[in-house]
């Protein structure tokens, strides 16, 4: 039977486990929702990223395109942060 540090440990890495696993399946729908909000085409009208010349518009874009990665970056560090805890102070 596994003692009570051992199981505390188990726990924190499944949690970071399903930090992970949050990390890669909210991947594919914000990379659909930015661009669709980049694109000028989709149903809810878009910025038109690649024709603008609008200043605001394009640093708008560049936040929306870059925003995608910080986000899912962000969990999965919050995972290696979770995994990192675990092995150094376990």
């Amino acid at each position: 039977m596994l003692g009570n540090k051992a199981q505390a440990g188990a726990l924190v890495f499944m949690l970071a486990v399903v930090a992970i696993l949050l990390a890669l399946a909210f991947a594919p729908s914000v990379n659909e929702i930015t661009t669709k909000a980049m694109n000028a085409t989709s149903e809810v009208g878009g910025m038109n990223c690649t024709a603008t010349s609008d200043d605001f518009v394009k640093a708008a874009c560049w936040t929306a395109d870059i925003g995608q990665a910080y986000f899912i970056g962000g969990i999965l560090a919050i995972a290696g942060v979770i995994i990192a805890g675990r092995v150094i102070w376990g």
